[in-house]
């Protein structure tokens, strides 16, 4: 089984995937990755050490049945419920060097991060590739694999970055946004006579309470933006593929035109991906 998980600035995403590099994701119902088994959402902390990290881990496998046994020392367990694989994303350099320190005591274990020099399938035509996020990496990788080309990707998080792959399958460059959460942050600590509201949608765009101007604000507002912006990408693309992602692409997803599909697992999916392409590469 396949440990992925993906560290994100404001939460990180763990599933569990109990296939092998025959997975087929052919046919599948919408939301579902074929292969995954269980998934878990946590808050991503900063500043949490290696062996806090392999608690926490090794405390949600558990209650599943699974056992990350390097890391627990477990001895009686059978082959069919013990993770042989992890593979890693990471946008928060701390939590990447914690893992890191966590790994070293899993030599045992074939563990892909994904950086600079792993081999992902797809040409990088950014300036510089090594800038590119990991997640924008693993979600592109995912997203060729699922539609066809060219495809915009949208992904809803701490940020709302937009990524363009070309016909050729060729990671071309996107762009970056603030998030919702963080925008209303903003709006909050700078608008005193403001307060928090639920990021729900409202009943109409013309909100008749503040509570519900500020949720229209939100996520008509945002829905807006992410089709203004992939209108813009698809002038220069031509007609694309358009896939929502992240915490926050079921909010939005709904409401936005230009979205084709909602993918809430698409990043575990590159994960998968690029462990198998990164495994076979090293036998």
């Amino acid at each position: 089984m396949l440990l992925a998980i993906d560290v994100g600035n404001t939460q990180t995403v763990l599933g569990v995937f109990d296939d092998d590099h025959g997975f087929d994701v052919g046919a599948r119902s919408p939301n579902e990755m074929p292969g995954l088994i269980y998934h878990w959402r946590v808050s991503t902390v900063r500043d949490r050490t290696g062996d806090e990290w392999g608690m926490q881990i090794g405390e949600l496998l558990r209650r599943v049945q699974l056992t990350l046994s390097p890391l627990t020392g477990a001895g009686n367990t059978s082959a069919d419920s013990e993770i042989n694989g992890i593979a890693i994303s990471s946008s928060v350099p701390q939590v990447t060097a914690a893992l890191r320190t966590l790994l070293e005591n899993l030599c045992d274990l074939p563990v892909v991060v994904v950086e600079p020099g792993i081999k992902t399938g797809m040409p990088i035509l950014y300036d510089n590739p090594r800038e590119v996020g990991a997640d924008r990496i693993v979600n592109a990788v995912a997203a060729i694999d699922l539609y066809e080309t060219p495809i915009v990707v949208v992904d809803l998080g701490t940020a709302t970055t937009f990524d363009a792959i070309s016909t050729a399958g060729e990671y071309l460059g996107g762009a970056i946004v603030p998030g919702i959460e963080i925008s209303m942050d903003a709006l909050f600590s700078r608008a005193a006579a403001l307060r928090r509201v639920e990021l729900v949608a409202p009943r109409r765009a013309i909100g008749r309470t503040t509570i519900e101007s500020m949720q229209s604000g939100a996520i008509f507002g945002y829905s807006a933006l992410v089709d203004g912006l992939v209108a813009r990408f698809c002038s220069e693309l031509g007609p694309s593929t358009v896939i929502a992602t992240g915490g926050l692409g079921g909010l939005i997803a709904p409401h936005a035109q230009c979205i084709d599909h909602y993918e809430p697992w698409l990043t575990l999916h590159g994960l998968r991906l690029l462990f198998w392409r990164n495994r076979e590469e090293s036998e």
